[in-house]
């Protein structure tokens, strides 16, 4: 399996810059934190305004978390731009400015789960680390499982097993095989399973697809909700370089109630900042 899928991602891997031999430690670290949950056509384009204007933890450190929020564009979950912010403060305080290599060391960054540290070991550091996103989880759960989709949160047994496949040599290269054979091949609702390198082997393909036995996967709703009401607020505010009179942000949301609950949350979140004179911001610290 390790030999069909290496060779297939040799020949198919699309050309992304944070896989380019000169990407930076800093460079795979951002990037995985904006392809959490948004497509990569979406992300190429911040992530090289990122690159360009924080090329190193240091360079965003320096800036006020608001500009992290600011040049996040519309990328949504905002609150990755604050992680990152307090990510590169703290590597810039506490590890002279290097994005660690060390594993343990990386879970202990702020904002940084499981996947990331290991993504970013194995990705940035060539360690070997079980890298399990949505892409490998699904590959693992159909290939090994004859599971149409795995569960919805990531298991012990699912870490077992993908540290089970990891290959002795070149991990960090199967990590990312996997997870593009997942991506381009093996997808959720249309997997192309004619031009999968280890259909031959896919225990789920051999069973003939039997489907989802577990609650029904259901796509995410934006239209009218406190998360779409709460992008329309903060649009407002990364757009003004000041302070923005609460007028401004009430003509972006009819229905008060939720406009106000929303409003609420971005203050909450530490994605907005309440001044004495009634007006608002993006955050400062």
């Amino acid at each position: 399996m390790h030999t069909a899928v290496l060779d297939w991602y040799e020949d198919n891997a699309r050309d992304l810059p944070w896989r380019a031999p000169d990407a930076t430690p800093w460079g795979v670290l951002v990037s995985e934190i904006m392809l959490q949950q948004t497509p990569v056509v979406r992300v190429l384009p911040v992530w090289h305004e990122w690159m360009e204007r924080w090329p190193t933890p240091k360079a965003l450190a320096a800036e006020q978390p608001g500009e992290a929020v600011r040049h996040w564009g519309r990328l949504g979950y905002p609150r990755r731009a604050l992680r990152l912010h307090a990510c590169a403060r703290a590597i810039t305080e506490e590890h002279g400015g290097e994005v660690p290599s060390d594993h343990a060391t990386l879970l202990a960054l702020p904002g940084i789960g499981e996947y990331t540290a290991a993504a970013v070991a194995s990705f940035a550091f060539g360690g070997r680390h079980a890298v399990l996103d949505t892409n490998v989880r699904r590959v693992f759960a159909r290939v090994v499982r004859a599971e149409e989709y795995p569960p919805a949160a990531t298991s012990a047994a699912e870490r077992r097993l993908a540290e089970s496949l990891l290959p002795e040599l070149g991990a960090a290269r199967w990590g990312v095989a996997v997870m593009e054979l997942g991506a381009l091949v093996c997808s959720a609702r249309s997997p192309r399973c004619a031009d999968c390198p280890i259909t031959h082997v896919c225990a789920w393909r051999l069973a003939g697809k039997p489907p989802h036995e577990g609650p029904a996967r259901k796509g995410q709703t934006y239209a009218g909700t406190d998360r779409q009401c709460r992008g329309r607020l903060l649009a407002v505010l990364r757009e003004a370089h000041g302070p923005v009179p609460k007028a401004a942000l009430d003509v972006v949301w009819d229905d008060a109630v939720q406009r106000e609950r929303a409003l609420d949350g971005l203050v909450a979140d530490g994605l907005a900042e309440a001044l004495e004179d009634g007006t608002y911001r993006l955050p400062h610290a």
